[in-house]
């Protein structure tokens, strides 16, 4: 009978890994995904007359997970100034919209023209959901890691006695006699892609990454500010895919701020409660529809916006 006494006897070198899978150590993004994020943010201004968070996921081909191809918006539980939340029913809801053969790889939200350009406590949190999610659909075996076991006894079938059974942690029987056994678990692991823009062009990302060894407690890891790769396609964003998306803010983005200017005027926006004519809620007179000129607007950051319309997108 051998048997490992102790752990220190052991070298940490000694431990046996096998590299089976690797996980995506930089983003890539197509052209047409990057421009329909800044663009979403573009329509949200335009719509509801304000910069608001907002977040949608990033979406893959199955056979290629680790390129983004596109963005889709999920409906949004609740959008404010400074802050969106995402729930693992509304991920799973936005699943189902999603032919078989795509796959959701992470998610992408704006800070709007906040001046805070990174990750928030909140979006950590999101973070965590949207990795478990993800993981789900995309882990795979990425190593085989040995198992050291303290106090291991080995014994021979048949020539072994019940004295020999109640040593050791943990007993294997073999056939035959060995000097040495090696116990090797799976560890499974997945990637999710985490990006925050604003609206001036910047951007931030991160990658998570999720391991689950079969025996031991699970591990979350992830890489601020990767590389991002920006790959260019034959697909290009157009006048169709921007009404299209209109539609969709429409239906799946919901201020839930008391404040944001807009409101509705004969089933359309007041087009004076924004400028501050007439005040909030209030309609104005036809003397003010005729003298009004609307003027840009100033945020936050001290850049001026024409209503409307933001920045270009800073490229990479």
């Amino acid at each position: 009978m051998n048997r490992i006494n102790s752990l220190s006897e052991l070298k940490k070198s000694d431990i046996t890994e096998i590299i089976l899978e690797s996980l995506p150590r930089k983003i890539q993004i197509t052209e047409y995904a990057k421009d329909k994020a800044y663009e979403i943010s573009k329509l949200v201004r335009q719509k509801y007359y304000s910069s608001y968070e907002w977040y949608s996921f990033t979406i893959a081909n199955k056979d290629n997970p680790e390129l983004i191809i596109d963005v889709g918006l999920g409906k949004n539980d609740q959008n404010l100034l400074s802050y969106c939340k995402i729930t693992p029913e509304n991920i799973d809801k936005f699943r189902e919209l999603l032919s078989d053969d795509l796959v959701i790889n992470g998610w992408l939200h704006s800070h709007g023209n906040l001046n805070f350009r990174h990750f928030s406590g909140t979006d950590d949190n999101n973070q965590i959901t949207v990795l478990r999610y993800v993981y789900s659909l995309l882990k795979k075996p990425i190593m085989k890691k040995e198992i050291l076991i303290k106090d291991l006894s080995l014994l021979v079938a048949n020539e072994y006695t019940d004295d020999d059974l109640i040593k050791g942690s943990v007993t294997a029987i073999t056939d035959n006699k060995i000097d040495s056994l090696k116990f090797l678990q799976t560890i499974y692991g997945g990637f999710s892609y985490a990006i925050v823009i604003g609206d001036e062009g910047w951007h931030e990302q991160e990658i998570y990454y999720l391991q689950k060894p079969l025996f031991q407690d699970e591990k979350i890891t992830k890489i601020v500010n990767p590389e991002i790769e920006i790959i260019k396609t034959d697909q290009v964003f157009t006048w169709k895919d921007k009404f299209a998306l209109q539609k969709e803010i429409k239906e799946k983005i919901q201020p839930t701020h008391v404040g944001y200017r807009y409101r509705h005027y004969g089933g359309k926006p007041h087009p004076f409660s924004f400028f501050g004519i007439g005040g909030f809620g209030k309609t104005s007179s036809k003397k003010h529809l005729k003298n009004y000129s609307p003027q840009p607007q100033k945020n936050n950051l001290g850049d001026f916006y024409e209503r409307g319309t933001i920045k270009p997108p800073i490229d990479d």
